[in-house]
């Protein structure tokens, strides 16, 4: 019986590297010493490095963090074992101030090569964290709205009872040092007054009009010089590529107001505040990708936002200073929200940097 022919592989027209590369997932390959041999297209792209400069380095040098991962590696490479690790935050070397989330898998492989060597993917999960974190502060933000609302709603009615009677009282006083006291209470009850509404939250829908969004940051800006003290420098670094988008001026200009006099106090008496603006493209923001929005960072080299408060930044009176309100945040990032964007924000001791997110135009929704 004749033997039979052998099919030919439906692979074997393609390289191995071309296919590796094709992958989204990251492939690095390491030697027994941790060097890496081998580093796909993804790989390079989430280590922000070429393949010719990686090659030969050991992996811990291509980390400024890497939170553990390098004690993960050996002892897959010493127990011979496969270990998974997921979302773990690391900055590439090459772009330090950039953190990325992983899920990692480290394959020991064992052949005729000279001791174990290591197969690691890296699958980039910042997208998606950053995805499920907003969603998530989304819905505990919509609870501490509704709740606020309705204390602020409770407070009200006996202020308006109180600034009453102490009118009344005033109209029945004749001695004017008196009426003073009574002055202060009215005083007092309309500052409270105000600053319930201000917990309220904008009910106004925007009414966004066609602007170049530097008009605004303009106006922000001469406002924070004005209000700066002469040691602290107020430095403006505004991309000239970024389009007209669809704003509602009065309300961004209150959101970024309250961000950047946050960046003042944070400062104090001396320190360095900037505004920047980049143009995005194909940027995600909650659950729409949009083909263009725009980014306004402000920047700070105060001593950061304290790590206590930082999973509730955003609720309203959480605040980090013995005289704050905790209303500033807490409104921009519901005035923002309204607008379609985001508040995002990273912060360490001399580096605190909270950007806006705004799309340019109307985006797609994500599965």
């Amino acid at each position: 019986m004749a033997a039979e022919r052998a099919l030919p592989s439906p692979l074997a027209h393609y390289d191995p590297a071309d296919l590796l590369d094709a992958l989204a997932t990251g492939i690095v390959v390491l030697d027994a010493q941790l060097c890496v041999i081998y580093a796909n297209v993804a790989a390079q792209h989430l280590l922000a490095m070429s393949f010719n400069l990686a090659r030969g380095r050991p992996y811990a040098d291509l980390f400024a963090e890497s939170n553990g991962m390098i004690a993960t590696l050996k002892r897959a490479r010493d127990e011979g074992d496969i270990f998974s690790e997921r979302e773990v935050t690391v900055r590439p070397q090459a772009t330090p101030r950039e953190s990325r989330v992983l899920d990692i898998t480290i394959t020991p492989l064992e052949g005729q090569m000279t001791g174990t060597h290591l197969l690691v993917e890296l699958s980039d999960e910042t997208q998606r964290t950053r995805l499920t974190r907003e969603s998530e502060q989304r819905a505990r933000l919509e609870g501490s709205r509704m709740m606020t609302r309705q204390l602020a709603h409770e407070i009200k009615n006996p202020l308006g009872g109180l600034r009453g009677a102490a009118q009344l009282l005033e109209r029945q006083l004749a001695d004017p040092a008196q009426r003073e006291y009574t002055t202060v209470i009215i005083n007092e009850a309309d500052r409270l007054t105000a600053l319930v509404d201000t917990m309220a939250g904008p009910m106004r829908a925007p009414q966004r009009l066609p602007m170049n969004v530097h008009e605004i940051c303009e106006h922000v800006y001469h406002l924070l010089r004005a209000e700066a003290r002469s040691a602290v420098v107020v430095d403006r670094d505004y991309d000239p590529s970024v389009p007209e988008g669809p704003f509602d001026r009065n309300q961004v200009v209150q959101a970024l107001l309250n961000i950047a006099r946050n960046a003042l106090q944070a400062v104090g008496d001396r320190g360095h505040i900037t505004l920047r603006t980049r143009v995005l493209g194909n940027a995600h923001i909650g659950l729409e990708r949009h083909r263009l929005a725009v980014r306004i960072d402000v920047e700070d080299d105060g001593p950061g936002v304290p790590e206590t408060i930082r999973g509730s930044l955003f609720y309203p009176l959480v605040t980090g200073r013995a005289n704050g309100t905790g209303l500033g945040l807490a409104v921009a990032q519901e005035i923002i929200t309204r607008n379609g964007g985001a508040i995002e924000f990273r912060s360490e001791p001399g580096r605190t940097v909270f950007s806006i997110l705004l799309p340019l135009e109307s985006g797609e929704s994500q599965p």
